[in-house]
């Protein structure tokens, strides 16, 4: 499999460490939808990332899709989505939480830095989203004592939050100051002491 795109975004580092933490042998290409572009299009008409080529030939588009596929590829307990409910859907939830706000950082730093005229409304409003997807988070987060979200291994959610919230307080650290939301912060530095989220890993690095 061929993973593109930079590990400073979380949507290609969430499945990075997937696919670390599967041990399933991938190629990386640390490829820019900036400076890349054209190499990226032929494979993906968003050219957006990630983008997984499998071994196929099929190419994935989207980050839950590639993590849906590769956790098709290992036993079922050793899935980081469980594949039964009730289980799933929670988990499914925070995830989604979590990338919604990646998404939000997203747009709202794009909003900043690459627009002349910025959309004060626009900007506003996904400034509003990450406070309260923040505070529903911390909320949440606080109430469980285990050390993962969803009991005692490691999960998707777990790895979406750590990786959103890099992203996040990278991107906007005027915005996002973890030390503001103890519980999400203790669960970025549990997560992020890991040896898989060291090694998938890079600086922020803003598009030019």
């Amino acid at each position: 499999m061929i993973l593109i795109g930079q590990y400073d975004s979380p949507f290609v580092r969430r499945v990075g460490i997937a696919l670390t933490l599967y041990e399933l042998p991938f190629e990386h290409r640390p490829w820019s939808v900036f400076g890349d572009g054209e190499r990226i299009a032929p494979l993906n008409p968003l050219v957006r990332v990630p983008t997984l080529e499998l071994d196929d030939g099929l190419v994935l588009v989207e980050s839950h899709a590639m993590l849906d596929y590769l956790d098709g590829l290992v036993p079922a307990e050793r899935a980081l989505f469980p594949r039964q409910e009730p289980a799933r859907h929670p988990a499914l939830r925070v995830a989604g939480l979590a990338m919604g706000l990646a998404e939000k950082a997203v747009s709202l730093f794009y909003e900043v830095r690459l627009h002349d005229q910025v959309s004060e409304i626009w900007a506003g409003r996904c400034r509003s989203q990450i406070a309260s997807v923040l505070a529903a988070l911390e909320r949440e987060r606080a109430e469980r004592s285990s050390d993962w979200w969803f009991g005692d291994r490691i999960g998707h959610a777990d790895v979406a939050l750590a990786c959103a919230l890099r992203f996040a307080s990278d991107a906007h650290p005027d915005l996002v100051v973890l030390s503001d939301y103890p519980a999400l912060a203790a669960h970025s530095a549990r997560c992020e002491a890991l040896e898989v989220f060291q090694a998938i890993s890079q600086p922020f690095i803003p598009p030019a």
